[in-house]
């Protein structure tokens, strides 16, 4: 996903998806290696699609199907899950995780925030191959359609490799192998804060037309429950695409420069539990109806609103305009992930939230921006957001916030 082909992706993407859209951090890689298995080449010293050897591949294949076998009754009981909301998707996938951790390997979700468990075992592994000692690990994935990811990292002394595999599960409940791939790793780093970030080899031009993100990040040690639940339940809705609640300097006294007009979905999704549709691109939103959501989430008043937003008096209506090509261009850092690394309750009742943007998306930086996000529960016990402050200039080193309708101005 890099450069003006991947632009190009994404600006469609967002046409068919109403921008909705986010990149799983677990689930970045796999894309990438599906690309490499469909590639022709197969050339060793370019460190992606290498041969691998059969008796290996049989051993993968066994160890998959091994797994799958555990986990067939989960799978049996949520059949259909295709048709079924996230959560009950998600409830399957961690049934599953609490079965296959039993055998000892690190084990992740597929979801944004999943808790690797048994992750000793894979911190002790990239430990290691910090120190330059041979070595490898298994990391499963257990994934909301059933199925399960295989990685087998590697590491020679000189080099890390991964062999990826993925299994689903056919029509009649049998275990079918979609792709195996074997990749080097061309850079990698376990971080401060308790990421694996990796780049594949991967193809590039003039071999492929579009050029490939062989970038990845994986949460290895797992954030505590606290944080896991504020990521989810606070900042996950908005993450930094389609709006500037987490991407801009604001405070109580100086609201005027939030998107308030991309800013209703997402809280209208936040109130509601269900994301906001509308048949047309642009549509009018009734002046209280309007009001009612942003108020309940931000202190504002209705004559701010009128002033700071765009509101068509004639009508008495605020315009909503769908996020796409025509009002968002696409930038790595719009998919990157909030996740919250600490929470601290002030005295004045306010809570503040110290928040990471993870993006795995071409940079694979896990610290693109450091930001304190302040809220406060109110005697009903909803949140209102009051402030975001981005930390050591790190407003300077993202792309400047583009406004839902182009007639504002920031």
């Amino acid at each position: 996903m890099k450069r003006k082909s991947i632009l190009l992706v994404l600006c469609i993407g967002m046409i068919l998806t109403s921008c909705e859209s986010k990149i799983s951090l677990n689930s970045t890689d796999v894309k990438n290696e599906k690309n490499q298995k469909n590639t022709t080449m197969e050339n060793p010293d370019k460190g992606y699609n290498l041969p691998i050897d059969e008796d290996k591949k049989k051993e993968v294949v066994n160890d998959c199907e091994e797994i799958m076998g555990i986990v067939r009754d989960i799978y049996s009981e949520y059949n259909g899950i295709q048709e079924a909301d996230q959560n009950t998707a998600e409830q399957m996938m961690n049934r599953m995780k609490e079965i296959i951790k039993q055998n000892g390997n690190p084990v992740i979700g597929s979801d944004h925030y999943s808790v690797m468990d048994n992750y000793q075992k894979m911190e002790q592994f990239l430990k290691s191959a910090e120190q330059e000692e041979k070595g490898s690990v298994i990391l499963y994935e257990a994934d909301t359609d059933g199925g399960i990811t295989r990685k087998e990292y590697s590491y020679d002394g000189k080099e890390m490799s991964v062999m990826s595999a993925k299994m689903i599960w056919s029509e009649d409940t049998e275990p079918v192998l979609t792709y195996i791939s074997l990749s080097k790793i061309k850079e990698w780093a376990y971080t401060e804060n308790g990421n694996f970030c990796y780049e594949l080899c991967v193809p590039e031009p003039p071999e492929v037309t579009e050029i490939v993100d062989g970038s990845c990040i994986i949460r290895v040690k797992p954030l505590s429950e606290e944080c896991r639940e504020y990521s989810k339940k606070y900042v996950s809705t908005f993450g930094y695409q389609g709006n500037n609640l987490l991407c801009s300097n604001w405070n109580a006294e100086d609201m005027q420069g939030l998107d308030y007009n991309g800013l209703y979905e997402y809280f209208y999704q936040m109130k509601y539990g269900e994301k906001f549709t509308a048949e047309k691109e642009v549509v009018g939103i009734p002046a209280e109806e309007f009001e009612n959501v942003i108020m309940t989430y931000l202190p504002v008043t209705k004559e701010e609103l009128k002033e700071w937003a765009v509101y068509d008096e004639q009508s008495n209506m605020f315009i909503w305009e769908r996020l796409g090509c025509g009002n968002y261009s696409p930038t790595h850092f719009g998919l990157s992930l909030p996740e919250v690394t600490e929470v601290r309750n002030n005295e004045d009742g306010t809570i503040v939230l110290t928040i990471h943007a993870v993006c795995d998306s071409v940079v694979c930086n896990d610290v693109v921006i450091t930001h304190e996000l302040t809220m406060k529960i109110q005697d009903d016990g909803t949140i209102q957001y009051v402030g975001n402050r981005i930390l050591d200039n790190g407003i300077d080193n993202i792309p400047r916030y583009q406004y839902r309708l182009g007639n504002l101005q920031n």
